[in-house]
């Protein structure tokens, strides 16, 4: 069960973040500020404190806060993001960790290690850690050597098409695994109760277990019914103009 969140407001520049989809135009900075503040409130009705951090207009993507770190049971990892737009966003998130982690279960991936929390899905005390153009090999080693540290346990996945290793898997505990594109048929994963994302939908397979509730992104009804049909309480959060930046729902949020 997690107790906190981190989040991260999103700044004007926003506008000028990284895309890999221009066709959907720049997002709409008002709308944006609207559905991040309904995100907010969807976490709260989690049962979580969310913590909120000011805006940096000095990084469009800093509102996509899950890149930059990765909080566990054991220790809080700062990254060392692949985007080079993005380096010194980790950097700010470090006295916010400090809050709640003392110094000696803070780890710090140094260059040319690169990682981003995106590529990291943690299952239990197993992390699953995505092999992208963000995150590379020697980031991967020290991840998963500072896992080991702490009592947790990693292991590489190389991914062939999408951006994170989260853009297409959300594991929703219980043993229950969302999954899309490349992953319906991955043989790392067979272990796990897939719950298949329509192809169309592919997107809205980047959705957050938070308390036995699952946010999942407005108006992907086929996803919608599946994690209802598996049990699950469905918030609904509107992330449109998020996707025009690559962004989902996990991306805008640190869960611990």
């Amino acid at each position: 069960m997690f107790k906190n969140v981190i989040v991260r407001r999103p700044s004007k520049s926003m506008v000028e973040g990284i895309t890999s989809a221009p066709e959907l135009g720049k997002p709409n900075y008002e709308l944006a500020l609207k559905q991040h503040d309904n995100y907010i409130e969807a976490l709260k009705s989690c049962g979580v404190e969310v913590i909120v951090l000011n805006a940096d207009e000095r990084y469009p993507d800093s509102c996509f806060v899950e890149d930059v770190a990765v909080l566990t049971k054991t220790c809080a990892i700062v990254t060392n993001p692949g985007a080079k737009t993005r380096k010194g966003e980790e950097k700010e998130m470090i006295d916010t960790l400090k809050n709640f982690y003392p110094e000696e279960k803070i780890e710090y991936i140094k260059s040319p290690g690169t990682i981003e929390g995106g590529d990291v899905m943690m299952v239990g005390d197993h992390f699953y850690i995505g092999l992208s153009e963000r995150t590379n090999e020697e980031g991967a080693k020290q991840f998963i050597k500072a896992l080991e540290k702490h009592g947790c346990t990693g292991s590489v996945v190389p991914l062939k098409e999408v951006l994170h290793l989260k853009t297409g898997l959300a594991y929703l505990e219980n043993n229950n695994l969302l999954v899309a594109g490349e992953f319906v048929d991955h043989p790392t994963f067979d272990q796990f109760n897939k719950i298949l994302i329509h192809e169309n939908e592919s997107y809205s397979a980047n959705c957050i277990w938070v308390n036995n509730k699952v946010l999942v992104p407005e108006g992907y009804e086929k996803t919608k019914e599946v994690i209802e049909g598996a049990g699950y309480e469905v918030v609904l959060v509107d992330t449109s103009e998020y996707r025009k930046l690559d962004g989902g729902l996990s991306c805008l949020s640190l869960r611990f």
